[in-house]
């Protein structure tokens, strides 16, 4: 067959070259062969208990999101993008900062 690809070895040889593979090799080597052993003095570099990750991750989880309690609500509303530019332009914070000047002219232009 002209263009295919051939070669000498055996099949068991194939085998043999691709699990001593240089990348296999590196991978092995690259994995700790024991699991880390805490010392016992400082208690900084204890690990954790099973127990005491598992808290770790529900505390994480409690915290996500807006807080709960909020008085935000969520909307979808059009602006000009020259203005949006604008507010975008003070970097991080700009729907806070927009929130703030919609407030400021709710006080100018409500009647008390």
């Amino acid at each position: 067959m002209n263009g295919s690809k051939t070669t000498s070895m055996t099949l068991d040889e194939m085998r043999t070259a691709s699990a001593l593979s240089q990348s296999k090799k590196q991978k092995a080597q690259a994995l700790p062969t024991a699991p880390y052993e805490w010392d016992g003095q400082d208690e900084e570099y204890r690990p954790l208990t099973r127990e005491e990750m598992q808290a770790g991750i529900e505390t994480y989880r409690r915290q996500r999101g807006r807080p709960t309690g909020s008085d935000k609500e969520s909307t979808t509303i059009r602006f000009d993008r020259d203005v949006l530019a604008a507010f975008r332009a003070g970097g991080p914070g700009w729907q806070t900062r927009m929130n703030a000047a919609l407030r400021d002219w709710l006080k100018l232009h409500t009647a008390v």
